[in-house]
Parts: C-alpha cells; structure tokens; sequence
C-alpha cells in the first residue's frame, strides 16, 4: 500500500515522503507540489504502523489544514484510522491545549477568546490618547518577540513607547481578571507554561512523536520557540517552506527560522523539490535570475516541467491612463477568443495603483473582482476625504460632517456629535450652520468649553479653505493637508504606508482632474467619482484584482504585474528591505501559468504629485531589459531602529534617505525631531 501512495511522486518527492526519524527541511520551491509531497508523507506514516495521534501537523490558516486533511486521507485506509491524527493551525492546537492545561497557570480554563474588534475596545477603554492600531500591533509585537510588560517597560526609550508598554501591562492585567484570551496568548500562554514545566513539556513532546509544519518561512520568533519545548524529547520535525518566498517580515515573520534551520537542529535531512509543475519554463528562467540577486537565500533553481512558452511582455508606457488601456484591451482580446476570466488576474505592489484599472475596467464594462481588499473608493480614507471635500462644497451635509468632525482627533467624541445632531434636527439647521452662527456662549453650554473652541478653529478652517478654493484651486489643494494634517495621521501605524499611498494617489489624481479641466470645479470632481465608485453588483465571472501579498498560494494562466518603477516595485527607503520586495517579485512572476505581462510607467502620482519615475531594478535583474540601472547601496540603518547618539543620546529612526555617500536620518530624540548622518550614529 506504501508503494501505491508514493508512485506519483518525483525522486525528491519521495526521498521527503518517505523519511521517518530525524529532523527534515523541504526546501519547496513555487508550483513544486509541496501540499501533495506532505500530505503524502502523512498518509505513509499512517500506513506503515504509525499511530495518528502522534502525528501532529500544525498550518497557517483553516483552508491550508481542511484540504491537507482531505487528501491525506482519501490516500489511505479509513478503516486503520481509529482517532485522525491532529491537523490544525498553530492557533487551533494553542486553544486545545489551553483547554487542558490553563490551570498551570492558576487560571480556569473557561477563557474566553477575543477577536481583534473587542481587544481594540478593551486598548480605547485603557488610553483614549494612543492611536488604537498602533497599541494593539505593538502589544502583539512584544507577544510574539516573548517581551513581558516589564520588560517591555526597561526596554522602552521614547515617552510614546514608555506609554505604550505601560498600556500592554494593565492589557495584560485586564485579560487575567476577566479570563480573557487573544490571538497571541493561544500561543505565548502554551509556551510560557510548557517553559516552566519540564514534565509536562517531556509528556506532551512524547505524545506527538511526529511533528509537521507547513509554510515555515512564516513562523515567528515565539513559534519556533514553542516548535523547540514540543520537540524536547526528540528532533522527529518536519518543515516545509520556501525562503525565497519569506514576504511576511512587517507581520513579525523572521526568515532566519527557515535560513537556520540546520543550525537549530543537528543532523537535519534537507530535501529540495525544484521540479516546477506550474509555470513555463521562460516565466521560470526570469523568476530565478531574479531571485539569484538575493543574498540571505539556501539556493535552488526551479526546473520546469512544462514547455519553454511565450516570452514575457515588458509593457513601457507614458502613465497610467495608458498603462490601463493597453492592459484593459489585452483582456477584452483575450475573453473575446475564449479565455474565461477566471484565469486571468492583475497584481500590484502598492493597493493605490488599483485606482486606475478600476476606473478603466467601470469604462470598459468588464468585471472585476478586488481579492482581499477594498474598492478605491470605499476605503476609508478615502471616504474621509471625500466628506471633507463636499463640506467644502456643500456645508449642510451632515453626513460627512459627522465623518470628519473627529478626523484627525480633535478631542470630539461621539456624546458631543449626538448633542450637535440632536440641535440640528431641534432647529433645523445644519451642524456646520450651527457652529457658525452660534456665539461662543451658546454653543458652549451644548458641548463645553474645550469643544467650543477645537469647533471654531474647525470652522474657520473650513471657511479659509472655501475662499481659497474659489481664488485657486491648485492652492487650495497645497493647503488642504497643511489644515488639517490628514496624511500625517496615518504616521507610524500599523498599515500607515498603504493608506497614505492612497491618500497620494487620490491628491495626485484630483491635482491631474484640474490640469485636464481647468474650467471645472470641486463639485464637478465629486459627481465624477461617485458615477466611477457606483458600479452595479455582478454575478458573472470576474478578472481578479490583488496584491501581491493577497496572490499567494494562488496561481493564473493569464497575469499582468504592473507598477514596476523604483519607489513602487521595489518600495526604496523609509525602512523597507530590498531583498523581501525581491521576493515579493519572484513570488508574483511564480503566479504565471502561461502568460505573464509586467508594466511600468514613466509618470504616476506619487507622494500626492504627478512625479517621473525610473523603471524597476527587478526588470533587469530577471533579465527582461538590457542594460544596469544603478542601484544605491542600502543604509544599515531603517526605520523604527533605536540609535544612539553621543549628545543628543537614545532616538528612534523616522526616515532614512541618501545623501551622497553617507544616509541622512531622521531622528526622534525624546520628541525632538533631528537630521543627522549616519555615520555620527550607532545601533543601540
């Protein structure tokens, strides 16, 4: 029975399903057929006597373990299946031991899980001044680096941080009282107690006999942690994962896990599967030559299976006005010859250039799909400014004054927008005519004096735009985030970077409207896009629109990459790691099945202005264009590292950009922003 299940396997394949004893990496590159090789492995270990419940395979997600599950076991008996083995997430397994052993840590064990919207209640009730993201991302950041409160305390330079670590204590305190448990303590929660019981770390390593773990380029510093006290009666681990597919360090993954993973566990049996099932060998050829730029890489080379294929379009255009049509006529062309548009996708690096296409495809009358996001127009911040905008042209709407009173934070909360509705609808005038035309002493008996005053400095501010806009509307929109500090706000949160690429790109695109249609105004603009952002519902087929991030795991026939200029494809500075956004390049040019289309501009808004661009480095170094761009050396330093300065003493990176031969950083020293070189720092 054994030999039947391994028949359908390569050499490479085989060699991993059929190791037993011992530590093993499989090495498993894009399309290589991982899920089948360690699925297979789990049947035949079933089938030559194991017994299931020793075997424990832990994933990332529900979907991942559902359809390993299923295949494992259409592959053997059920009849030899007394009790499955365990096949779960790292989460799920976290639960169902806590189940069992919360009482060592002298709580009960009827906790309750919170998702991430009451852990964001719970972060508000405790500080109202902290931006909610930023506490709850770098609350789960110290779980997930093993940091207690305290010591997350002693480490904490700057005031914020000093804040922040001091919230995560009295977090912490709030979740023991109330029972509670979040996502991070399923897993921080079983290595605390694993850690500080021998026995039961010795009971439970001798129960699961065999461990498997899927995609272990992903795991983090606290996973492998707890991978180790599972495995300390014996070194039986299997991992499966790909480093040149590592794109998860902004959510605490550490590639060093899979790159050390030799060294971490001795005698470790390495097993590479090359052989690619998914892609032509052209699409291959350009994606290794790609990759091979890497430095902090174990090395492999995809080999393909399949025919060499039609060679990869560079598309060059002169934006993205352009750049859309040529790639929305290739799709009309290839859905009018036959090719279903399920097949066919578009991915992007940066979720602002998604604005483009969309209008381009409303134009076009053909269905679309965003795969794990949000339509341009429905995201949040843009929605805010669009309020602010049509206030600016029509300050009785209520609606998006209640949007934006509070956006920034100016201190207004819910109880003060209820009283100021509940006086609109008493009078019958709009909130903004009230705060206009109300003195100072009427209007602070209904909401206080504090909100008083932040409402009249709101009003004048909205006043002064208005007249500006009348006078220009250029200058009007130079102003409009010098007012109101819109942009700024996303500073330092979690997914700050995405949400101010978009507020660039609405800015630059409002910016082009009134170049193109000099005698048209604000109102013009905003019935515009709400005809582009009302698209009817569809029921039919769709061409998939996604992120790079959002492509994983999947794969097209038919693909366009566009974006591929320096500062979108790679993203260049502000922290961002040159060799993760080459692997993001090889994990999208993977996606490819048949055809592959990549595209670049020599114009598009960025940072809020129409900017010219330089194509992406990536496309030379995949051997798509002649010739050497010049690549600037990176900065040892980025942004969010602590650095240490002989006068001005302990700061943190804000930015970092060249100057020359040497870096330029901006600092914070203890709320002192200062421009030094890098050269007259060094890492604390």
């Amino acid at each position: 029975m054994s030999e039947n299940l391994l028949s359908s396997l390569n050499e490479s394949q085989k060699i991993a399903a059929q190791h037993i004893d011992g530590p093993m990496l499989i090495l498993a590159g894009a399309g290589s057929g991982k899920t089948k090789t360690i699925t297979t492995r789990l049947a035949y270990l079933i089938s030559i006597g194991i017994d299931p419940r020793s075997i424990l395979t832990l994933t990332f997600t529900n979907k991942a373990a559902s359809e390993m599950r299923e295949r494992a076991f259409n592959m053997i008996d059920s009849s030899i299946i007394n009790t499955p083995p365990l096949l779960c997430t790292f989460h799920k397994f976290g639960l169902l031991f806590l189940k069992f052993y919360m009482t060592e840590l002298n709580r009960k064990n009827n906790f309750i899980i919170i998702d991430t919207d009451d852990k964001k209640r719970i972060l508000k009730s405790l500080d109202k001044e902290i931006t909610t993201a930023l506490l709850s991302s770098e609350i789960s950041r110290y779980k997930n680096s093993l940091l207690s409160p305290a010591e997350a305390k002693t480490a904490a330079q700057l005031k914020l941080y000093q804040q922040i670590a001091e919230v995560y204590e009295k977090y912490q305190e709030y979740l023991e009282k109330n029972n509670l448990v979040d996502f991070d303590d399923l897993l921080l929660l079983p290595y605390e107690i694993l850690k500080n019981n021998q026995k039961l770390a010795d009971e439970i390593s001798q129960k699961y006999q065999y461990i498997m773990v899927d995609e272990y380029q992903d795991t983090n510093e606290l996973q492998y942690r707890l991978l180790r006290l599972l495995c300390t009666s014996h070194n039986n681990l299997c991992v499966v994962g790909d480093d040149d597919q590592s794109i998860y360090g902004w959510r605490g993954a550490t590639i060093k896990n899979i790159l050390n993973f030799t060294e971490h566990f001795d005698n470790t049996l390495v097993v590479k599967l090359e052989e690619n099932y998914r892609s032509t060998d052209t699409i291959l050829n350009h994606a290794n030559q790609l990759i091979e730029h890497n430095r902090d890489r174990l090395g492999k080379k995809l080999v393909g299976t399949r025919t060499k294929g039609d060679a990869i379009r560079v598309y060059e255009s002169q934006d993205e006005n352009e750049e859309t049509r040529k790639i929305v006529d290739d799709i009309k062309q290839l859905i009018d010859s036959g090719t279903s548009p399920r097949n066919i996708a578009i991915l992007f690096r940066v979720n602002a250039l998604s604005r483009s296409l969309e209008e381009g495809f409303n134009k076009a009358g053909l269905n679309y799909k965003l795969v794990g996001g949000m339509k341009f127009y429905e995201r949040t911040e843009i929605k805010d400014l669009i309020a602010y905008f049509r206030i600016l042209t029509n300050s009785n709407d209520n609606f998006s004054i209640k949007r934006i009173i509070n956006k920034p934070k100016r201190g207004i909360g819910k109880t003060t927008i209820d009283k100021l509705e509940a006086k609109s609808i008493q009078t019958e005038r709009s909130i903004f005519d009230l705060i206009q035309n109300m003195d100072s002493t009427e209007i602070t008996t209904i909401v206080g004096k504090k909100n008083s005053r932040t409402l009249k400095v709101f009003e004048a501010s909205i006043l002064d735009l208005k007249e500006m806009l009348q006078e220009s509307k250029m200058k009007f929109l130079d102003n409009f985030e010098e007012t109101f500090d819109y942009r700024a706000s996303y500073d330092n949160l979690p997914d700050g970077f995405e949400r101010q690429a978009n507020i660039d790109e609405f800015y630059g695109y409002i910016r082009d409207y009134f170049i193109q249609n000099p005698h048209l105004d604000l109102k013009d603009f905003l019935n515009e896009i709400a005809l582009e952002s009302e698209s009817d519902e569809y029921h039919a087929e769709a061409v998939s629109m996604m992120s790079i991030h959002a492509s994983k795991g999947l794969e097209f026939k038919k693909l366009f990459i566009i974006g591929f200029e320096e500062g979108f494809f790679p993203i260049t500075g502000d922290g961002s790691d040159l060799e993760e956004e080459r692997r993001l390049g090889y994990v999208a040019i993977t996606r490819a099945m048949d055809n592959l289309t990549l595209s670049f501009v020599h114009s598009r808004f960025y940072k809020g202005k129409r900017a010219s661009l330089t194509k992406s480095r990536f496309l030379s170094e995949s051997g798509l264009i002649k010739g050497c761009l010049t690549i600037e050396k990176q900065s040892g330093f980025k942004k969010g590292d602590l650095v240490q300065h002989k006068i001005f003493g302990m700061g943190r990176i804000i930015k970092s950009t060249n100057a020359g031969k040497d870096y330029k950083l901006t600092i914070n020293f203890a709320g002192t922003h200062r421009d030094i070189l890098s050269s007259f720092v060094q890492k604390a």
